[in-house]
């Protein structure tokens, strides 16, 4: 639960490693969790979303502070970090729990999206159409531990070092007035 003052955005782009890993450099962030929302399972495990059977998508519930970082902030650097023009897809990560969705807690973060997402595909940011899912937030599940701060903590493994750091590179390059001191 968010503290006074505080709002939550949930958002999946692929691989919650990657997300968690951006947003817990953006300034007026209090908290990125790794998790799983959206599907039809209660507590999901990791092993059963990766299975692609339990409606569920990696996502990231971040809590921030308004007065320092807007939701639309935050959506434009979801927008630049993945891809979203493929459907349940972010590179070699396929299924519908790397699909790409804006899970919204209230009617102004949905109109901030919805938005978002007409401004993105006027200005024609992507070759293909924009498939990002906007939905409302369901029932958020906790990854479990091993997965919270994945990055901060394995810096050096593979999919860190060749999917995880780009992404946190082309972040602090493209967002550097956003970027914690």
């Amino acid at each position: 639960m968010a503290q006074a003052g505080m709002e939550v955005a949930t958002l999946a782009g692929g691989c919650f490693w990657c997300l968690e890993a951006v947003y817990d450099q953006v300034k007026g962030v209090q908290s990125v969790e790794s998790g799983y929302i959206g599907g039809q399972v209660d507590a999901p495990t990791y092993e059963q979303v990766c299975g692609g059977r339990t409606g569920h998508a990696e996502a990231v519930r971040v809590t921030f502070d308004p007065a320092v970082v807007g939701f639309r902030d935050l959506l434009e650097i979801f927008f630049a970090i993945h891809d979203p023009t493929t459907r349940n897809r972010q590179g070699n990560d396929v299924g519908t729990q790397y699909r790409s969705a804006i899970f919204y807690h209230t009617p102004e973060q949905q109109q901030a999206a919805q938005d978002m997402i007409a401004a993105v595909s006027q200005e024609r940011l992507y070759p293909n159409p924009v498939v990002t899912e906007v939905v409302p937030a369901t029932q958020w599940y906790e990854a479990e531990a091993y997965h919270q701060e994945y990055f901060a903590r394995n810096p050096l493994e593979g999919y860190c070092t060749y999917v995880v750091g780009p992404k946190v590179a082309k972040f602090r390059q493209r967002f550097l007035a956003l970027r914690k001191a």
